[in-house]
């Protein structure tokens, strides 16, 4: 009974912190497209109603400079891993 509850106890005292601390960051989305241009959303003067992306833009950060190759699995490459 003892070697099966310190295991136990040992795996619920571990994932304490990162549950405490998991409010701390902040949330990251990421939305990728192909063929969309930088006036295509609403919220950068688009003629598309996008009041989601237009609520989320409000609410969060705006990128304006970012360059991608003619081929899109570098670009989706590089934003999915980092480098």
């Amino acid at each position: 009974m003892k070697l099966t509850i310190i295991p136990l106890l040992a795996v619920l005292i571990a994932g304490i912190p990162a549950a405490v601390s998991a409010g701390d960051q902040p949330n990251v989305i990421m939305i990728l497209v192909d063929d969309m241009g930088y006036s295509d959303v609403g919220c950068y003067g688009g003629e598309i109603d996008t009041p989601n992306l237009n609520q989320l833009a409000a609410n969060g950060l705006r990128f304006t400079q970012f360059y991608n190759t003619a081929r899109c699995w570098p670009t989706r490459a590089a934003l999915m891993t980092g480098f």
